[in-house]
């Protein structure tokens, strides 16, 4: 047998992705219309979820709302009782909500799903962060944390609708350590219909971020809610 055969036996089958269960996924920006469709998808799905908002008694009401065991809390005490924050804040309050909570998110597992665009009478259009990307900007922020960037082309309509049993799409998730990708990978896989998909280093995030200002225009053009599906894989 050669080094090559025995590679290929020994290599880890992509779709292998680790047990969840029993982390707890907080929410940042859960009140919010992405936030609130992650939330009820992972939470409808069987896990552990808290949504947090600037104002605890909110994000309490948007919890309550959900159901599905979801809990909330503010900002600050979310971040602190996850294992996995994902960061679904406005892009305008991105640099902003990081840089208040960078002791909070010291040693979890950061993901970054928000979209840096600009509107104008064309349309939706892509901005480009000093950093390079929205994640990136997140890295440079939290260096104590571990940052990943993914579901960023999930529409908030469908998420949040409680008649839609799948969602057909991929989430790309991008980052600097695979088993923290697998991670996000295996969150995103728990939602019927999805599949989380590696798409490599944060490096990459600005493509996947802008991506979102086509679909906006798919969108509006076909009346729909679009996603991404990657092809054989």
């Amino acid at each position: 047998m050669t080094s090559s055969d025995t590679a290929k036996k020994t290599a880890k089958d992509p779709w292998e992705l680790p047990d969840v269960s029993g982390l707890v996924v907080g929410v940042l920006g859960g009140t919010g219309d992405q936030g609130r469709g992650l939330a009820y998808r992972l939470a409808r799905a069987g896990q552990r979820v808290i949504i947090g908002s600037r104002a605890a008694e909110r994000a309490r009401a948007a919890a309550a709302e959900l159901g599905h065991g979801v809990e909330g809390a503010d900002n600050a005490e979310c971040a602190r009782r996850s294992d996995v924050v994902i960061v679904a804040v406005p892009w305008d309050g991105h640099e902003q909500t990081l840089r208040s909570l960078r002791d909070e998110l010291t040693g979890k597992l950061v993901v970054d799903c928000v979209n840096p665009l600009g509107f104008d009478k064309k349309g939706a259009y892509a901005v480009v962060p000093e950093e390079g990307s929205a994640a990136e900007q997140a890295a440079a922020l939290l260096p104590g944390s571990r940052v990943t960037a993914a579901f960023h082309h999930l529409s908030a309509v469908l998420l949040q609708d409680p008649e839609t049993e799948r969602i057909e799409t991929d989430v790309m998730v991008l980052g600097e350590v695979r088993a923290d990708c697998e991670i996000v990978q295996a969150l995103a896989s728990l939602i019927p219909g999805m599949r989380g998909v590696f798409a490599g280093r944060l490096r990459n995030a600005h493509q996947v971020e802008s991506l979102v200002a086509n679909l906006i225009s798919v969108n509006r053009r076909y009346k729909a809610h679009a996603g991404i599906r990657l092809t054989d894989i």
